[in-house]
């Protein structure tokens, strides 16, 4: 049911959004060049690879020895809204139209971490990464990486049909406030080191 529901709304949102998409496109073009679209790499279910699509937010601006410059010295006022909306998200429905994702799940991070989680974190891969979660409605990334593992197992234990509901409208309420969307000192998030008592799985 979760996929049928899943590959029906990805579908129909990505034909009902086609002109926001498009708009998006031209002004991400326009605004920060090409190219439009940001491809990485991301651990699904199982930590298996896939390819995850966003709108690019950033420019590739570099320090003399071309290193990039850090996310918040890069990411413009464009981009801050881009992601501030979660506008930046939306070509994850096509991800979700192809299986690797669903609309509900953990989110997917960086394939680096893997190695880092304890068991009990690496739990959060039992499912299919979401574009938005339990840890997303729950402080998103204003919040500790202990707590966000700790509310992604936590729907991984819970998850049900209605509860995506639930945090698919929580979603959409914290969107029009835009709450959560940086850590203090933060461009998004700090990056996850391990932890301090056990590392690995």
């Amino acid at each position: 049911m979760k996929r049928v529901f899943d590959l029906l709304v990805a579908l129909g949102s990505l034909i009902v959004l086609s002109p926001v998409l498009l708009l998006l496109s031209i002004l991400i073009y326009f605004k920060l060049g090409a190219p439009i679209l940001f491809c990485q790499t991301r651990p699904g279910k199982d930590g298996q690879p896939f390819r995850m699509w966003k709108f690019r937010t950033m420019l590739e601006s570099v320090d003399s020895e071309g290193n990039l410059l850090p996310d918040a010295q890069r990411i413009t006022h464009f981009g801050q809204f881009l992601r501030s909306t979660s506008l930046d998200e939306l070509p994850e429905l096509w991800n979700v139209f192809k299986g690797d994702m669903s609309l509900v799940g953990p989110r997917p991070l960086l394939m680096e971490y893997l190695p880092l989680y304890s068991r009990e974190q690496y739990r959060r891969h039992e499912v299919r990464p979401g574009i938005t979660g339990w840890a997303q409605v729950n402080g998103r990334n204003a919040i500790s990486w202990d707590e966000k593992f700790r509310l992604d197992v936590w729907y991984v234990d819970n998850r049900s049909f209605w509860l995506d509901l639930k945090i698919m409208f929580l979603t959409a309420k914290k969107v029009l406030v835009r709450d959560g969307i940086s850590s203090e000192g933060e461009a998004t998030m700090s990056r996850f080191t391990g932890n301090d008592n056990e590392s690995g799985r």
